[in-house]
This record gives structure tokens, sequence and C-alpha cells, in this order.
């Protein structure tokens, strides 16, 4: 009954087979290891010996100090949530840790070199003891003139010091981009680095200028950033403050829930979407700190913020201070667990083939077990939970999201290509 020849079907595959090995090249799909909740950045002349641990004594001490607020999340869940974040920042209170040796480094800069040393030398020691966190790197500085040689000198001082104690992985985040010919120049840099000291390295663009997002033609830069970084790159972070800064927006009204940031980062998703890399959010630079009153005002703001960028898609965010350790989590933790009960029975349905009153499409399915996922993975909560829940087990999950068997943490599945 079909009027077609083959030679159509034929036609058709000729002309869309490049077009198919294309799109699957430029989007691999979301990279589906373990994703950090947060990271960490800690100016290169503060690191300290047992830094993760460390963050974790100083958050739980700020807890047991001031108490928690009211976060205005449900109450049943935070205090579900409670002893679960208290573990957590016992035994892993930092997830992503980045040293910095940018806005945040407040050395000179005949200082610097040392600086950069001593803390490689640090977290070397604490990855060769087992207390450092899953994955560690380093914030330079811009590729712009005035701070380019600096900035590359410090990676190679960092680099070579984690190279010279073991350490084999690392990532780094370049600021202020502003051009994609910044981009092209820095991945040979990254190469050379890498040959140098033995180190792979990983790639984060900071979205903190305009231009980063639009560029002088009308086109969307972001996303040409993110096809010439190519399978290297890992994450686009937003820069709060200096993008901010750039529009004009008046330093009050600063922050991740402006219009203006909302803009950047969905525009930041939509770059990344299926490529592989993350979009992360930015930070709050209102720290926990002082008296009960700012603590607690400090920690309803936080919380507020991670509940909002979790909201929109956002699984990972900056931490500057210990204590915000208390409310990235305590957030994080709500957020999961009371995502658990309708996900977990959602995907039991789906599998079991049985009706519902939702009708679940497989690309709805990979997201349910994503966010079951990213709960297990960070501690929210378990697999006995899961089961109890209705939940199907980890390795069931793991193949309806896509993810790769056996990988985790800093695997390097998608980066094969490399």
């Amino acid at each position: 009954m079909t009027g077609l020849d083959e030679s159509v079907y034929a036609e058709l595959d000729r002309v869309l087979t490049p077009v198919d090995a294309l799109r699957l090249t430029r989007y691999p799909g979301a990279w589906p290891q373990r994703q950090p909740v947060h990271t960490c950045y800690v100016p290169a002349d503060a690191v300290v010996p047992g830094l993760a641990a460390a963050w974790g004594t100083a958050a739980l001490q700020a807890l047991d100090e001031h108490g928690l607020p009211d976060l205005g999340l449900d109450p049943a869940l935070v205090e579900e949530a409670l002893p679960r974040v208290r573990a957590k920042l016992a035994d892993e209170p930092v997830e992503d840790l980045r040293v910095d040796a940018e806005d945040g480094y407040r050395g000179t800069a005949d200082h610097e070199d040392d600086d950069v040393l001593r803390a490689a030398a640090l977290v070397a020691a604490d990855v060769q003891a087992g207390t450092a966190p899953l994955s560690i790197g380093i914030r330079g500085k811009s590729l712009e003139a005035p701070t380019r040689r600096r900035g590359v000198r410090s990676l190679d001082l960092f680099l070579g010091a984690l190279g010279a104690h073991g350490h084999r992985r690392a990532v780094v985040t370049l600021p202020k981009v502003t051009d994609i010919d910044q981009v092209k120049a820095f991945l040979p840099v990254l190469a050379a680095l890498e040959a140098a000291h033995g180190v792979a390295l990983d790639l984060e663009l900071q979205v903190e200028t305009p231009q980063a997002v639009l560029g002088p033609d009308g086109t969307a830069t972001l996303a040409r950033m993110v096809h010439v970084a190519g399978p290297r790159l890992i994450g686009l972070h937003y820069g709060t403050y200096d993008y901010s800064a750039a529009l004009g927006i008046a330093a009050a009204h600063q922050a991740s829930d402006h219009p203006a940031a909302d803009f950047a980062k969905q525009l930041m998703q939509v770059a990344v979407a299926g490529t592989g890399a993350r979009a992360v959010d930015g930070s709050t630079n209102v720290l926990p700190v002082g008296s009960r009153e700012n603590v607690h005002a400090a920690w309803q703001l936080h919380a507020r913020l991670v509940r909002r960028a979790l909201e929109r898609g956002f699984y990972q965010g900056w931490d500057l201070h210990p204590a915000q350790l208390v409310t990235r989590y305590v957030a994080t933790y709500a957020f999961f667990r009371e995502a658990l009960p309708a996900a977990a029975g959602r995907l039991a349905a789906y599998l079991d083939g049985t009706g519902t009153g939702t009708l679940d499409e497989p690309a709805t399915a990979r997201a349910l077990a994503g966010v079951v996922l990213r709960g297990l993975d960070c501690g929210a909560f378990d697999d006995e939970e899961l089961l109890r829940a209705g939940g199907p087990e980890r390795s069931v999950l793991d193949s309806v999201s896509g993810r790769w068997p056996g990988e985790d943490g800093q695997a390097a599945g998608r980066r094969t290509a490399r």
C-alpha cells in the first residue's frame, strides 16, 4: 500500500546521516556523573591544612551556637534533614573546592607565588590523606592584558605543585571571559599545562560580563564559547557581582535573583543543554557572621536563594563562608526529600507500565531519575529510604537516567574524545 520508492529513504539517509553525526558531537547529552551541590571558593592565602574538615567544624559550631531560624522551608522536612546535614558537615562538608587566585585573593603580587605554592601543597596533602573534597581546582586571573601573564603563572605554579605531589586531575576556572578568542587561546595553554605537569584539566568559564552573554554581532556568545571549548568544558559559572556591576545595577540590588541575573542564567542553561556542561549559580556575599540576628538573616537569605535556584534547575552554586554550608545542605536536602515520594511513585508507575494521573514519557522519566540520583549523591536520603518510598534500585535509576555504569565523580566518560 506504500507509494514511496526505496530511493526516497536512501536519499533522506544520505542527507541527514552527517547531520546526525554532527549533532551527536555537539550535543552528546548531559554529563551524568555526580555533580557537586556547590563550589567553595577559598583565597589562596587562606588555605589551611585539613581545609574541608575545618569548614565542616566551623559550620557545625555556627549551627550549635546560633540554632536554625525559620528558613521559610517545611519545618517537618527541615527536622528530617537536620541529622543528615550534621552528618554531612562532619563527613563531607565540601564537595568541590576552588583555590582562588583572583578576586578573593587578598595577597600582593610579590607574595602570590608563595601563597599559590603553599595552597597547592596543602591541598595535595589533603588529597593524599583522603580528606580532600571530591573535586578540586583553581581560579586564576582573567586573560585581559593586565592580568594575563600573572594568571597563567599562578596556574603553572599550582598545577606543577599538585602534579609533583601525585595529584592527577583538577579544574581550572577562567574568570571574566569576554571573547570567544580568549577561549580558543586558552585551550592550548591548558594542553601545555597538562603536558608539563601530568594533571588532566577540566575547564569552567565564568560568566561575569555582558559580552560573554551577547556579542557585538548580536549572537549568543555563550553558545559559541561552549562549542569552542568542546568536551573539556564542564560548566558555566555565573558571577553575581561583576555581571551586575557591569550592567550598572546599584550595589544594594546586586543579587543572584535579580531579573538581570535570571536572564543571563537562563541563557547559560540553554547554551549548555545537551552538551554535557552545566550551568552553575553564583554566590551571595551576605555572610552569616556576627550577632545571632545577623547570622539568622544571612541564613534565611541564603536558604531562599538556594531553594530558588534548585526550583529553576540550578543544582550547584557558590559558597564563600563555612557557615553557608549549613543552609546549603538544609535547603538542598529539604528540596530533594520533598521531591522523593512523588518522583519514586511516578518512576515505579512508569517502569511497571501502570496507569497514574500523570502520563510520563521517557524524557520525563530521565528527569525524575536524575532528581532522585542527585538526592542520593549528596546524602539527602539513602537507598533504604528510596526503596521505602517505592522507588527502584540505584542500578535501575542509573539506566533510566542514562548514567554510565560504574562511573562517578570526575570520571572522564564524556571527555574521551580529547
